[in-house]
């Protein structure tokens, strides 16, 4: 198996995208070795589908489409981007406790830390951004 393998998908930005691109992570994931009941595997379904919702809800309809991208290097890290059009940047809110959102990214952010990985945005040079989760790869045993 290679050491390095990267894949992508670009998707209406639509609720119904959400599933699909949780769906689309979590195999690719697996064949890359990543047994689908490892505690990463869930992880993963759970920040890309933050990650793709916030792609589908916040650009407010000026993003047609949204990619996400996925980096493998084996010996080190997992990559999983959400590329949009939308110029501005995710925003740490307060989640106050009667507030129905907001809270995505800092879920986000703290699932990351909590895998010993980090959180990210980069802007492209079309000027959207990039918001990008960088997990430690834990080969399958």
């Amino acid at each position: 198996m290679a050491d390095h393998q990267e894949a992508s998908v670009t998707l209406p930005s639509e609720p119904a995208s959400v599933p699909v691109a949780r769906r689309y992570v979590a195999e690719l994931l697996t064949e890359w070795g990543l047994p689908v009941e490892a505690e990463t595997a869930e992880t993963v379904r759970l920040v890309v589908s933050e990650l793709v919702t916030n792609a589908v809800l916040h650009t407010f309809g000026t993003s047609p489409t949204f990619t996400v991208d996925v980096a493998l290097d084996r010996h080190e890290r997992l990559r999983i981007g959400v590329t949009d059009s939308h110029p501005r940047w995710p925003r740490r809110l307060p989640a106050a406790v009667q507030q129905d959102n907001g809270r995505g990214m800092v879920i986000v952010r703290w699932l990351a830390a909590e895998c010993g990985g980090r959180l990210s945005v980069t802007p492209t040079p079309e000027g959207g951004k990039t918001v990008w989760i960088t997990l430690p790869w834990v080969a399958a045993a």
